[in-house]
């Protein structure tokens, strides 16, 4: 299966927190599942970063090695994934999620996110 981790579990993931449901560390640790993270996630934790929103446990410059050695591929924006955004219900708001929500409508992939919004996208699959 290929899952599209929300921005949310990425970093959860990462610091081993607690607010992870077992059963998404079950699905991300699966060596059958391949993982997924969007760029916009990345795009996200460093605006996040550069805000002063977010204080990530490593830094900046370091997150993509980390991903990396996590097993975690990195899903680039592309094309497709617009034309979808565009045509996209106006149910979630958040510019970084509604991408993910394009991204994985058009790969087929499950997110794995814990924002109960993204249920409301018809065929969009998700677990948490």
């Amino acid at each position: 299966m290929n899952l599209l981790i929300d921005t949310h579990v990425l970093l959860w993931y990462l610091i081993d927190d607690s607010q992870l449901s077992f059963t998404s560390i079950q699905k991300i640790e699966n060596p059958s599942n391949t993982n997924y993270v969007s760029i916009a996630s990345l795009w996200e934790i460093a605006i996040k970063i550069n805000i002063g929103k977010l204080d990530l446990h490593i830094p900046f410059k370091k997150l993509e090695k980390e991903v990396l050695q996590n097993n975690f591929k990195i899903l680039p924006i592309e094309f497709k994934h617009t034309i979808q955004l565009s045509k996209l219900d106006q149910n979630h708001r958040d510019p970084f999620d509604r991408i993910l929500i394009s991204q994985a409508l058009v790969e087929n992939f499950t997110i794995i996110t814990k924002d109960n919004a993204f249920s409301q996208y018809k065929g969009l699959k998700t677990s948490w």
